[in-house]
């Protein structure tokens, strides 16, 4: 999973940032050399690897009710890492927020995932072979998603504490989603879509998530100016650049 250090550690992964290995027999003399994991970013001391947002690329597959993907995968899954740093940098100082996720909850949840994910659909993911298969497929493991979901309710959780309260969503726009975005994404993979009322609380989630987007992109905009966020790597410098200037028009 993101191996987020402190700053100290980044004199330790100098020579990794910009490094370089030799490979093969040095009696050979091929000059082989190939790139090592190196550091992309430093989130207000914490430190984010190149392997981290190659990681967060193939977890893109979990997403439920994808419509599709675009862009550049690799800046956008840099953009969700240095906002979640953020976040789980604000849960640890904010302990006034009761934040307790099992790992009954975490495998009820993606026991519910593996019903409905359209991706997954194909590969009969209701069976562990079928599961099996589809984290293969994705080069993903049963063991870093577990405790990549696990990450992802507790942010939920957190969200939900500090944003939440007091929103409702209608039956309405339940209904609305379910027909414009639930049902597309099945018919595109040729599969029936599951009943609404098997759906409904996932899509409250997906529409909770999207009510608090304001409020939380202002307090990501705030937690960046106030803070630091640095970025690195020449090829992710847009990556960031492009949240800051998302963040300002939401």
């Amino acid at each position: 999973m993101r191996r987020l250090a402190t700053l100290a550690l980044i004199s330790l992964v100098a020579a990794v940032t910009c490094g370089y290995a030799q490979t093969g027999s040095s009696s050979s003399g091929n000059g082989k050399f190939a790139i090592l994991d190196h550091v992309v970013a430093v989130i207000n001391g914490d430190v984010l690897l190149q392997s981290d947002v190659d990681e967060e690329v193939h977890f893109v597959a979990l997403e439920p009710f994808q419509t599709g993907a675009g862009g550049d995968a690799r800046q956008s899954a840099m953009r969700r890492l240095i906002n979640r740093a953020l976040i789980l940098q604000q849960m640890k100082e904010q302990q006034q927020f009761d934040i307790n996720i099992t790992d009954a909850d975490v495998q009820k949840s993606l026991d519910d995932l593996r019903s409905h994910l359209p991706q997954c659909a194909k590969y009969n993911c209701k069976t562990e072979a079928g599961w099996k298969a589809f984290l293969a497929a994705n080069d993903l493991t049963s063991e870093e998603v577990a405790a990549h979901w696990k990450q992802r309710l507790e942010i939920l959780r957190f969200i939900d504490l500090r944003f939440r309260t007091g929103i409702r969503i209608p039956h309405e726009s339940v209904e609305e989603y379910y027909a414009k975005s639930v049902v597309p994404a099945f018919e595109r993979q040729h599969q029936k879509p599951p009943p609404l009322k098997e759906v409904s609380s996932r899509i409250q989630e997906v529409l909770l998530q999207q009510q608090v987007n304001g409020l939380l992109q202002d307090w990501l905009t705030s937690l960046r100016s106030e803070g630091s966020v640095r970025i690195l790597d020449p090829a992710y410098a847009t990556a960031d650049e492009a949240a800051s200037r998302t963040d300002e028009e939401e």
